[in-house]
């Protein structure tokens, strides 16, 4: 393998271990504090630990977590959410919401800088 090929296979294999999905909708239930309508970003893993920020709008600036959830209210064109963030690596990923198909939560293995959650139509 090339030094390109093996770089961008480091990098990959570093985003999946940092970023790993919420149980599915029938598994979980709403973190505390995450009203209808709102995402919230967490301390703990899984909706745990202290709510860091609680936003219906959307959001930029810097805040550190370890966990996303998605409780906004079915809205076509602006149910899901789209969060970019900054730890060991980096993304962007579109979440569904609360309850619905596919994942409506993220957990990060470490603490992650939030720096933008923007809300948006289908993934």
């Amino acid at each position: 393998m090339n030094k390109r090929a093996l770089g961008a296979l480091a990098t990959a294999a570093a985003i999946a271990c940092v970023l790993t999905a919420a149980p599915t909708a029938s598994a979980a239930e709403v973190p505390p504090g995450c009203d209808k309508g709102y995402f919230c970003i967490y301390s703990g893993d899984s909706g745990t630990g202290r709510l860091v920020l609680k936003s219906d709008g959307n959001w930029s600036g810097r805040v550190t977590g370890q966990s996303i959830f998605n409780n906004g209210a079915p809205l076509p064109g602006l149910d899901h959410i789209q969060v970019e963030w900054k730890g060991i690596g980096s993304g962007s990923e579109c979440v569904h919401h609360y309850p619905g198909p596919g994942h409506y939560g993220l957990n990060f293995q470490h603490d992650a800088v939030i720096n933008k959650v923007t809300w948006r139509g289908e993934c």
